[in-house]
């Protein structure tokens, strides 16, 4: 009776540990099952071309870079080196052209550089700012163009974000270019100018970039040429300004009784 007992006992064993296993592999099916599902759900639907580790897979209907011939870049297929070439180079030499404005502008205000030489040590820190704030917004344009995350439904809500931030910035930046005015032992007068063309500087820039690559994307140009377009545009708009607000607060009547009250001294 015992042994009958014991065999029962084993015959179960037996049967329960062959449906643990049986459940464990339905469950390890299913769970391959469900990853296939997830992974065909989502888009990512990738076939092994290297070992079980992971290594070598590949997105299925992508091309790697290895199929690619010589000379074709990855990023741009579909131009050849002479399409890209030809391109790139007309912006360029355009904007090079542009560029010279600069030069004109200051050759027109000789007098005002002359009579306040401070200016120009200042004037490389306020274009380059300019060119700095500005690219950063187009940056941030470009890659939301990218990405998808900039639309006609999210433009006007990020439009308004970037205009709270060139505020936001400007401000900031106006605060280091005077401590650095101050340090430099910069005039009072040359000091409140600097700052004044900064503030209208960044502001600018910030406002021009965010908005370049959208009216870019809208007349069917592409959207990354803004990188390059914004720092031109500030190069020759931040002369413009600097020498417009130089003019009117170290030359005007207004400016100088402005000076005057601030520092004290009858003008």
């Amino acid at each position: 009776g015992n042994q009958n007992r014991g065999g029962g006992v084993g015959s179960s064993s037996s049967t329960i540990t062959a449906m643990q296993q049986g459940q464990g592999g339905q469950a390890a099916v299913g769970m391959e099952e469900g990853r296939a599902r997830s992974g065909a759900g989502s888009g990512a639907d990738i076939e092994a071309t290297g070992s079980a580790t992971g290594v070598g897979l590949v997105r299925r209907g992508e091309v790697s870079c290895e199929e690619y011939e010589d000379g074709v870049c990855p990023i741009e297929p579909h131009l050849t080196f002479q399409d890209a070439l030809r391109d790139r180079a007309y912006w360029l030499v355009g904007l090079l052209t542009l560029q010279s404005m600069s030069g004109f502008i200051l050759q027109r205000n000789e007098e005002l550089l002359q009579t306040h030489p401070i200016i120009i040590y200042f004037l490389t820190m306020l274009v380059g700012a300019g060119g700095n704030a500005g690219n950063q917004a187009a940056v941030r344009v470009i890659r939301g163009i990218a990405l998808g995350t900039l639309n006609e439904r999210t433009q006007k809500q990020f439009l308004a974000r970037e205009f709270k931030m060139a505020l936001a910035l400007s401000g900031v930046l106006s605060v280091a270019g005077f401590l650095r005015a101050i340090a430099f032992r910069t005039p009072i007068a040359e000091t409140i100018a600097v700052t004044s063309a900064l503030a209208l500087i960044v502001f600018t820039s910030i406002c021009f970039g965010a908005v370049l690559p959208i009216l870019l994307k809208k007349i069917r140009i592409d959207p990354a040429h803004s990188s390059t377009s914004i720092q031109v545009i500030m190069d020759i708009l931040g002369v413009v300004l600097t020498v417009l607000v130089s003019t009117t607060i170290l030359d005007s009547p207004l400016g100088t009784m402005i000076i005057a009250k601030l520092t004290g001294n009858s003008p």
